[in-house]
């Protein structure tokens, strides 16, 4: 099968002897679809195609704050690949979709050649940290109203969709602001046109204008998540 069928952009950017090596199966990413749970062991690796996941820390009081976001250029359960056995956090799906699972002998097993597949993960390894970063910062130094306009835009990218479903109280867990706080943010943007929303459907009308909204975390973010294949030489492999 050529790489080139791939919208995964790590798989899109592997040979493929390395594909077949990876013994891929498809699978479909229903709403709300549990990837990883804390304490529970990586069994696999996840390629998303289409849809949208997200990785959260969870507190003793349930609360839970997002932390990391997966979409077509990710490649979930990678921390395995550095020697953690079970996961950390909780990883579901936001959007529903499709992708590809990885056996975590076989992924271990290629990851362990050193060549193309271990370069681009380790890639990606990065790209996450840099978002983690951003995000940790943007969420000290930025209005709500900003953050809330970067993490759409990061979510309508990732989803290649202007228009999904999400309710406010999942906002505010996603943001880590109160319903109220995310309420009075999603009413602000949508005076000012630059989101539509109605029984949890939420519409990106123009891009653009919602780009000035959302402070420079955005570029940032979106920047390493679409560019890390290429990042240390410019040659994807």
């Amino acid at each position: 099968m050529s790489a080139t069928v791939y919208k995964n952009s790590l798989l899109h950017s592997l040979d493929a002897e390395v594909i077949k090596r990876l013994s891929l199966e498809p699978v479909t990413f229903e709403l709300e679809h549990q990837i990883e749970f804390p304490g529970e062991s990586i069994r696999y690796l996840y390629f998303v195609e289409e849809g949208m996941a997200s990785l959260t820390t969870t507190f003793e009081n349930g609360a839970q704050v997002e932390v990391g976001m997966f979409g077509y250029e990710s490649v979930i359960g990678v921390s395995a690949l550095m020697g953690t056995k079970r996961s950390l956090n909780r990883v579901y799906t936001q959007i529903a979709g499709h992708g590809y699972s990885c056996p975590l002998e076989a992924a271990r097993s290629e990851f362990r050649r050193g060549g193309a597949f271990q370069s681009l993960t380790l890639r990606y390894v990065q790209a996450q940290l840099v978002q983690a970063m951003q995000s940790a910062g943007c969420n000290v130094q930025h209005e709500v109203d900003q953050r809330l306009a970067r993490w759409l835009l990061i979510c309508a990218d990732r989803a290649h969709s202007n228009t999904f479903k999400m309710s406010h109280e999942f906002l505010g867990h996603m943001l880590g602001a109160s319903l109220p706080t995310v309420s009075m943010a999603a009413a602000a943007l949508k005076r000012k046109g630059l989101i539509t929303y109605t029984r949890g459907l939420i519409t990106i009308p123009d891009v653009k204008l919602l780009e000035k909204k959302a402070c420079e975390c955005y570029h940032v973010i979106k920047d390493h998540l679409d560019n890390y294949t290429e990042f240390d030489s410019g040659i994807i492999w």
